[in-house]
């Protein structure tokens, strides 16, 4: 019984953590591939170096062409793009 009274402060600390610290962090890269794997031709970004461009095509091999201006175009690793600006809408089925 005196065995369990001294762990059950490490074992608070620990549940501690892992709610404040660890589940919110998990949740946040989730969003963030959801963000990067939503990504589509036209979508306004900026990367993590603070480059601000538009999407010009997407790659299947986690990689984008971001424009940056007219007729200036880099290869972007996804996992690299740090926010979506400006979405564009999905064509509508005609």
């Amino acid at each position: 019984m005196d065995a369990i009274g001294q762990f059950l402060p490490l074992i608070l600390i620990f549940a501690i953590m892992y709610f404040l610290l660890i589940r919110p962090q998990q949740k946040k890269v989730k969003e963030h591939q959801a963000m990067v794997e939503a990504l589509r031709r036209g979508d306004q970004v900026v990367t993590q170096g603070g480059l601000i461009g538009k999407v010009d095509k997407v790659k299947d091999d986690n990689e984008v062409v971001v424009e940056l201006a007219e007729g200036v175009k880099v290869r972007v690793v996804k996992s690299t793009i740090a926010q979506v600006l400006s979405k564009t809408e999905p064509a509508a089925n005609s």
